[in-house]
């Protein structure tokens, strides 16, 4: 027990010092209000497949811009609920609303990356913002971005949203999953026009129509599930400088609403995002647990063997660093202290879906999102 002990803490310091050090190099987006020194036209890009309940919000938010030359794009993919009813009720008040009725998803393309390329084929912006159905954005949400990419003079920028949560396992699960996202976004390199490491977030990624053009477009992306990642790698493999940044102050998102939703959702593309290796999966996995529940479980053994009082107080000091790590990361998500109890459960969770992501993806040769089966996902 004293063997894995101090193991244990090993751990524990070794991931406060990286997410530490990781996180000095995240920029963070402040909001600029318009009038900027320069503001090209913007194509607002939403593709929307069954979103009935978050694209009213998300629209109206897009529509509602404090920025004088855009226009917003969205493209209903097949959609059976409610949504090509709330395009069209939002387009009778919005004049710069456009919509596309998607095409028969061709042989070779994935659903999102074909709603993407045909808005980007309509649009006439020279600056392009890629997002999803369900965010929120603040009036100035356009402008900070904008203004942020004149500043850093840049051809793409992603950013990520601040995270909403409603329900037990949203809080349970949803940290654990953004702290292994954080720990898989090693911001230094992506910042880095001289590496080759990318991070794309689909919620907001604004790329130079210049740039877009030369790096293909959505086509150079367009059988991947992790089309956000795959564009920004193109984006550097083309010369593109990028950052990837905080927009918490920008634009929010509530992901998913149920147990349900959160497994199928993550299972889709976590497997995918270690590059289909199984031992990255174990790795990260191990350190998943490592990190939430093992802590734990060790101060318990140690009690209840009487270990020595150097090995007990060791295993104490331990768990400790991991409640205060938690804790910062619950504040940095805008959540309640309690949380940190309900996170080694949340723990053991992401670990079933990393390996039934992997299951699915190496055995049953498939992933599956909206209503779509993907063979031989990549």
């Amino acid at each position: 027990m004293a063997w894995l002990t101090v193991l244990q803490i090993v751990l524990v310091l070794v991931v406060m010092v990286y997410f530490g050090s990781n996180l000095l190099h995240l920029a963070r987006v402040r909001p600029a209000a318009a009038p900027l020194p320069r503001m090209p036209f913007v194509s607002v890009c939403v593709p929307a497949r069954n979103e009935e309940r978050d694209l009213e919000a998300c629209l109206t938010s897009l529509l509602n811009q404090d920025y004088p030359d855009y226009e917003v794009i969205v493209v209903d993919d097949h959609s059976t609920d409610r949504t090509p009813e709330i395009i069209q009720a939002l387009k009778a008040k919005h004049p710069n609303l456009k919509t596309i009725h998607s095409a028969s998803l061709p042989e070779g393309w994935y659903g999102k990356p074909f709603a993407l390329h045909q808005a980007s084929q309509q649009a006439k912006g020279t600056l392009l913002l890629f997002t999803d159905a369900d965010p929120v954005f603040e009036p100035h949400a356009l402008a900070s971005a904008v203004h942020f990419m004149q500043l850093r003079r840049l051809d793409m920028v992603t950013l990520m949203p601040r995270a909403l949560f409603g329900s037990f396992w949203e809080r349970a699960v949803q940290p654990i999953v953004f702290g292994l996202i954080a720990g898989l976004s090693r911001f230094r390199r992506i910042n880095d026009p001289n590496d080759a490491h990318a991070m794309g977030f689909g919620a907001f990624i604004l790329v130079t129509r210049d740039l877009y053009r030369k790096m293909g477009g959505h086509e150079a992306v367009r059988a991947r599930i992790l089309e956000d990642i795959s564009l920004a790698r193109v984006a550097k493999q083309h010369g593109g400088k990028m950052i990837a940044a905080d927009g918490k102050r920008l634009f929010s998102i509530r992901m998913y609403h149920s147990f349900r939703e959160i497994w199928e959702g993550w299972r889709k593309n976590v497997f995918l995002a270690f590059k289909q290796s199984i031992p990255k999966t174990v790795y990260y996995a191990a350190m998943i647990l490592g990190f939430t529940v093992t802590p734990w479980l060790l101060l318990l053994c140690n009690a209840l063997l009487d270990s020595a009082d150097w090995v007990q107080a060791l295993s104490t000091v331990a768990l400790l660093l991991v409640l205060f790590t938690e804790v910062s990361l619950c504040e940095e998500l805008g959540l309640t202290g309690w949380t940190i109890w309900i996170l080694p459960l949340g723990g053991v969770v992401v670990v079933g879906i990393l390996v039934n992501s992997m299951i699915h993806v190496l055995f049953k040769k498939q992933s599956m999102w909206r209503g779509r089966r993907y063979a031989h996902p990549t």
